[in-house]
């Protein structure tokens, strides 16, 4: 009879063991967050959650509203900032922040990408600009700085051009 309730107590605890490991251990989807011991359908890229799913209904989501963005499948109640250009920063809106996408930023004329990020640029700088004595050797890009060189022996530049002048020669004049 004493065994009997020792068996009896021993198999009510593993049960509860059982109980609080398989309530902790909830497994969701990739297509699904948890809330609590729910498993609620994620909403769209573009879109947050406004409420959360329960037993009876499902997620309901929403548009981002202006100036914010969400570019993968969420579970998420806020929306992201979009990124800005800042002026004077010698960026450019390549592509405008959308629902679904960030602002894409790209250098402008006469800079050239520092940070890039995915398929923009983050921060920019200007071209050197050559000393006089020196020509343009590179010509910068929108991902490259400009190269100057020393002008060789009998030449000039005022170090905007790109090649060099020869001096003239006032005794064959």
């Amino acid at each position: 009879m004493k065994l009997r309730g020792k068996l009896h107590s021993a198999a009510i605890i593993m049960l509860l063991m059982l109980r609080v490991s398989s309530v902790s251990s909830i497994t969701c989807y990739l297509t699904e967050y948890q809330i609590g011991e729910e498993c609620c359908p994620l909403c769209p890229a573009g879109n947050r959650v406004k409420t959360d799913c329960t037993e009876f209904r499902s997620t309901f989501c929403v548009s981002c509203s202006e100036e914010t963005f969400m570019d993968k499948p969420n579970g998420l109640k806020k929306c992201t900032a979009c990124s800005v250009c800042p002026a004077g920063s010698g960026l450019k809106v390549k592509k405008p922040c959308s629902r679904s996408s960030d602002t894409v930023c790209e250098a402008l004329e006469g800079f050239f990408c520092l940070e890039l990020t995915g398929s923009g640029c983050s921060a920019a700088q200007k071209h050197k600009s050559c000393k006089p004595g020196q020509y343009i050797s590179t010509t910068g890009s929108s991902s490259s700085d400009a190269e100057c060189s020393d002008c060789s022996s009998g030449t000039f530049s005022d170090g905007s051009s790109t090649s060099c002048q020869p001096h003239t020669q006032c005794e064959t004049l």
